[in-house]
């Protein structure tokens, strides 16, 4: 009985508490509504928001007994107040808990609780979520609060960072500014194939391509023909017949000796002829008759679909694009990662970063490790050692497909045979040292088992952590306990037996595997300071101090892999060695990796925040960098500053242009607004390094990026990769264009003004209908409408000509079946405008007052 008692214990139960009666207020009975009350709380940079908690039941919400849970992503101050403590439990898990001076809450009666919490809260994104209730009765259940609302901002106060904010929310004024600037292209003046090929021309007629043409392919590219071939029944209802050497006026895949990843294209009356020396040069071309082919024809069931006459010579400009998606923070499914990769594809990005470890999840079944997944892949509500806490609003319950999920070994080598089919390699990441709270809470839960079984070396065998570990932390999201320890021998176990269970899978699969990402940004200050295992090894190894122990971790992380003959990959970070300038801190790039083909993410150049060289310095000092600029490529900020507009915000705000307008080698010269969405002052750019020309060969590529803290679902993915994507993808594959390399300012805006006119025509005329249906359909951004009223007269636009806007003036929402804005309109009162797709399917409303002209803004994008 003792020994069961110690488990449990151990375990983390209360068998006392467990027995206690349980209060017989039904959680469902509480109504909560949280709204914003002001940003710039009392001058500093914090907001106050509250809680209002309703008693929807018929018995009175107890006075004490309970405790309420929710995730928040801004820290909230600790406090006391209003009968309530207010306190942190990790990471973005808060709770609140009643003291002696909370009342009892009467059925139908309501309690006001307030929040203080740090920065500023714009977005319905920034709200809290996931709330759920706990009864002191039974501490390891949680009951799920699913009456919640949250209030929209509509004030100033509200919708401001602060009181010297003047950077006011998207208005549809601002955005038919900006929309003006886009002139309307006919479709027969836009190039047909995307991304821009390195060498395009049109010749007169057509091919008639139809469900009979037939491919006849080089045997090398028997494997490009098929899946092209089956790709097609989603155009025709049927595949198209593959002839290996056969002959005749249908497609033909032809074998030459271009370089590896280059093809020509020639589309005659009498057929389509691809020529590469390669499978992806073939592939490659495949994608190019793919958008060679008018958007509308993945509509399906089609007869004959007619391809314009043309002669293409194509070769990427970077040899690495990538998309990092991560699964992680909340979980996505096979079918979403599969989706992920068909579009991809179709726009020729080759590289698809899998973030499927953090702090909140552990997302690949390790054999060596089942753990990993057992603890590290759920979140919930329950005993320690068994899940890890809720995070981003996944809630109490443990079978929610969020917070909640894993690929298994066969997924995952599943998702890496699809990926390589369209040549496409995936990259795992491993996160580590910090960011780690999954695998360090799963190891835990491994040492508790076996410390149970009383078997200590298999309990210490894998353990990420010092028992003795003192050092106090906080991680940028708010966790105290992520850090592996860098003084345990364990640690570099765990690393080595996580690193030859993926060789083992990729062998399986039989997919190469070239190089790994193991992680290595934001390590909180703090960490490695309290623990006995990390002093040793400083005094073992003569480290002066524990920022050296850093560069030690690496070193060993480096070794294991080059065991393997796979190359480090890394954030920035890995890069990057501290030491003093004048006395002061700074950072410097670590000679150690230099020139050593280390590859690094390089993410921040967030402009004016001091580091918008840093991807050049790096590459300057011989690291292979990918540019994964915040600025211009992080998909999970927000599009533009509006309540209703999703993701997050603190590297600013970013459209469609500006993935595309990023110069890779001068990103200095075209950025043109702060992280607040202000014109930007380039006096912050004096002093800072250049990329040399042999940085300029160190720079290996792009890559656009999704945290998913706030993508939680199919549809959160689809719209904030697309439209996006393409504007990625026209500047990793394109050659370097013309208004990026000239010199005169002047003209240079106004070359480049056409050049985004040119795309935003592509994209609404051509691509947004194939995304409608390719693949089963994109749930795509579909933009607001702009809109004013001059000389009495309502004036709208739209972003992607080609797409529709409709209004209505009787107070209804627009529909499909609303009336087509054509020309201004004469109308009174408040006007409604809805822009729509070729599935009409529709975007966000916006309302203006025909009685209240709205002065037209001339200011950057956001």
């Amino acid at each position: 009985m003792i020994q069961k008692l110690l488990v449990a214990m151990l375990l983390g139960a209360s068998p006392v508490l467990a027995q206690q009666q349980q209060p017989t207020f039904d959680a469902g009975n509480l109504k909560v509504t949280w709204g914003v009350v002001t940003n710039g709380h009392e001058g500093k940079m914090a907001t106050l928001s509250g809680f209002t908690i309703v008693n929807k039941g018929k018995t009175a919400f107890p006075a004490s007994g309970w405790e309420l849970y929710y995730n928040f992503v801004r820290p909230v101050k600790p406090a006391a107040i209003n009968g309530v403590s207010l306190s942190h439990v990790n990471g973005d898990l808060y709770k609140i808990t009643p003291t002696e001076g909370f009342k009892s809450i009467a059925p139908g009666d309501s309690v006001k609780i307030d929040l203080v919490s740090d920065a500023w809260v714009l977005h319905q994104s920034d709200a809290p979520a996931g709330l759920y209730l706990v009864w002191n009765s039974d501490v390891n259940k949680g009951y799920a609060i699913k009456n919640f609302s949250v209030t929209p901002s509509t004030k100033k106060e509200q919708l401001l960072r602060f009181s010297g904010d003047n950077i006011a929310p998207i208005s549809a004024g601002k955005v038919y500014s900006q929309n003006a600037l886009i002139q309307n292209i006919a479709e027969e003046k836009l190039v047909k194939v995307f991304p821009t090929p390195k060498d395009y021309k049109e010749t007169s007629g057509t091919f008639n391509f139809n469900p009979n043409t037939a491919i006849n392919t080089d045997p090398s590219f028997k494997n490009e023909a098929a899946l092209f071939a089956n790709e097609m029944s989603a155009v025709f209802g049927k595949p198209l017949t593959v002839h290996e050497n056969g002959v005749g006026n249908g497609i033909t895949l032809r074998k030459n000796t271009l370089p590896e990843n280059a093809y020509t294209l020639e589309v005659t009356t009498d057929g389509i002829t691809i020529a590469a020396s390669s499978p992806v040069g073939i592939f490659y071309g495949l994608q190019s008759l793919k958008t060679l082919m008018p958007g509308q024809a993945w509509v399906g069931k089609q007869k004959s679909v007619a391809v314009t006459n043309v002669n293409v010579t194509d070769e990427p400009r970077f040899g690495y694009r990538s998309f990092m998606l991560d699964m992680a923070r909340n979980f996505h499914s096979v079918g979403d990662v599969k989706k992920v990769i068909d579009v991809m594809a179709l726009y020729k990005l080759n590289t698809l970063h899998f973030h499927f470890s953090d702090d909140e999840g552990w997302r690949i079944e390790m054999p060596s490790l089942p753990e990993l997944t057992s603890v590290g892949a759920k979140r919930g509500h329950g005993a320690a050692n068994t899940m890890l806490l809720p995070s981003y609003g996944s809630g109490p319950d443990a079978n929610n497909d969020q917070g909640t999920g894993f690929y298994t070994k066969a997924q995952f080598i599943d998702i890496l045979k699809y990926a390589q089919a369209r040549h496409i390699t995936v990259i795992p990441e491993i996160e580590s040292p910090g960011h780690a709270r999954a695998a360090v809470k799963s190891m835990d839960a491994r040492y508790a088992h076996y410390h149970a079984l009383g078997n200590e070396a298999k309990a210490t065998e894998y353990l990420l952590k010092d028992l003795n570990e003192q050092s106090k932390y906080a991680s940028v999201q708010a966790f105290t306990d992520n850090v592996m320890d860098a003084g345990l021998p364990s640690t570099y176990r765990f690393i080595e037996t996580v690193v030859k269970d993926f060789v083992d899978i990729y062998k399986e699969a039989g997919v190469p595997l070239n190089i790994l990402h193991l992680g290595g940004d934001e390590l909180p200050h703090g960490a490695w300071t309290g623990s006995p295992a990390v002093a040793k090894l400083m005094k073992e190894k003569n480290l002066a101090s524990v920022d050296d122990v850093w560069y030690y971790y690496y070193q060993q992380v480096y070794n294991i892999l080059q065991k393997h003959n796979i190359q480090l990959y890394g954030w920035e970070e890995v890069g990057m060695r501290k030491t003093k300038l004048d006395g002061k801190s700074t950072s410097i790039p670590n000679p150690d990796f230099a020139n050593k083909n280390v590859q690094v993410d390089v993410w921040n150049n967030i402009l004016g925040g001091g580091a918008e060289d840093l991807a050049y310095r790096l590459a300057n000092a011989g690291y292979k960098v990918v540019l994964s600029c915040v600025t211009n490529n992080y998909f999970d900020m927000a599009y533009e500053k509006s309540w209703d507009e999703p993701g997050f915000y603190w590297g600013g705000y970013i459209d469609v242009d500006k993935p595309f307008y990023l110069i890779p080698y001068d990103y200095f010269k075209n950025s043109k607004v702060d992280a607040y969405g202000a014109p930007l002052n380039k006096n912050i750019f004096i002093g800072k390094d250049r990329l040399t020309d042999f940085g300029k060969s160190n720079i290996v590529g792009i890559q656009g990026v999704i945290f998913s803290e706030t993508t939680k679902t199919t549809e959160d993915i689809e719209y904030k990769l697309l439209p996006r994507l393409l504007g990625l993808a026209e500047r990793a594959w394109a050659q370097d264009p013309a208004w990026a390399q000239e010199k005169d300012e002047v003209k240079a805006e106004q070359m480049y003004q056409e050049a985004w006119s040119h795309l935003a025509n592509i994209i609404g005329k051509r691509e947004l209908p194939r995304l409608a249906n390719y693949s089963g359909g994109y749930l795509y951004r579909i933009p607001t409408a702009g809109a004013v009223v001059k000389d009495g007269q309502v004036f709208a636009n739209v972003q992607f000509p080609g797409l529709t806007v409709r209004y209505t003036v009787d107070g209804k929402e627009p529909s499909a079946k609303s009336p087509t804005y054509i020309a201004p309109l004469n109308a009174k009162g408040k006007v409604k405008f809805r822009v729509f797709d070729s599935k009409g399917r529709g975007g966000r409303v916006i309302e203006i007052d025909a009685g209240a002209p709205v002065q037209v803004q001339t200011a950057p994008r956001p």
